[in-house]
């Protein structure tokens, strides 16, 4: 088949599966993204019907099935302002539904009735330091230079400074590590959470999952979050081997070791990244905790922490705090 060739289009039989969030509220990252996801599976799935409709091709589907509207939101540097056009509504809904599941089987969380337990979703939502402020503003300066044109693409670019934005926003010694440990800092503000969870739970060995896609852990003795976060809770009276990376399991052996000890309750702080702890980790028997210090880019990979056949109640701690890029 050939780069973006429909699966259909040679009569091959194809069987989708996956899980996809229903999106909470129409300013959510799940709508923005929902038309777009909508259409591709469809394109795979129902290339022919699309063709006999007339719709094989995204505009003429958007046209006969969404409405656009155009509105001024916050740039993506936090200062200043621009339009935008986003999908506002769907319309013909019940043609789209109708046609949609031809090919699609439906299964919402409320019929299918899991034992999932309830979750308690916590927003930490945190003040700049001084430091962030003058680094925020740089950003913004640095998105002019770039949308102007005035700076070779080579040299820095938006890519380069929504990365920059993040480490800021995670901490601010990720900019620059001659600046200072802010006792306020979302990093310090996890440990102190994960060290209360860790204490609190201790009679029923809960254990913790925290999320943290950049500054994964190095061997060159530059600073990174994971240490941070290690050295932290160690001191705080955290027993070392308790506190694993999931970077320190290289086989699918080591994998399979380190989450059967998350299970029973010998590691009781899993910390690793969305890609390497994410789908596929079955560690929730004793979860009581999740923390996501750095908001994941998927609204689907938050919430790892509700699966079934739980022992309690959990209780699922976002310390995503508010991320300035």
């Amino acid at each position: 088949m050939k780069d973006g060739e429909p699966c259909t289009s040679r009569g091959v039989s194809t069987v989708l599966e996956g899980v996809t969030p229903r999106p909470r509220t129409k300013g959510s990252m799940a709508w923005r993204f929902l038309p777009y996801e909508l259409y591709t599976i469809m394109r795979y799935l129902q290339y022919d019907t699309l063709q006999r409709l007339g719709l094989e091709h995204f505009d003429s589907w958007a046209a006969s099935f969404g409405e656009t509207v155009t509105a001024i939101e916050l740039s993506p540097e936090g200062m200043g302002y621009r339009t935008k056009t986003r999908f506002a509504r769907f319309f013909n809904l019940p043609e789209l539904i109708s046609l949609f599941k031809e090919t699609a089987d439906v299964q919402t969380a409320d019929m299918l009735q899991l034992p999932v337990p309830e979750a308690e979703y916590v927003n930490e939502v945190l003040k700049p330091s001084e430091e962030q402020k003058e680094l925020v503003a740089s950003f913004a300066d640095r998105a002019e230079l770039v949308r102007g044109g005035s700076v070779d693409p080579r040299i820095d670019n938006m890519l380069k400074i929504t990365n920059d934005g993040r480490k800021c926003a995670l901490d601010q010694r990720l900019i620059n590590d001659m600046l200072p440990n802010v006792p306020e800092s979302k990093v310090n503000l996890c440990v102190k959470n994960a060290f209360e969870v860790w204490k609190d739970s201790a009679p029923a060995k809960g254990t913790q999952l925290i999320f943290c896609d950049l500054s994964t852990p190095k061997a060159d003795g530059s600073f990174n979050v994971y240490d941070d976060i290690r050295e932290k809770l160690i001191a705080k009276g955290v027993p070392r081997e308790e506190i694993v990376f999931i970077h320190e399991a290289n086989t699918e052996t080591q994998k399979a070791e380190l989450f059967a000890k998350v299970r029973s309750g010998q590691v009781r702080i899993l910390i690793g990244s969305t890609p390497k702890l994410g789908a596929g980790t079955n560690v929730q028997d004793r979860l009581i905790a999740l923390h996501h210090l750095d908001c994941p880019w998927k609204p689907s990979d938050v919430g790892r922490i509700l699966r079934t056949f739980k022992i309690k109640k959990n209780v699922e701690v976002t310390d995503n705090g508010k991320i300035i890029i």
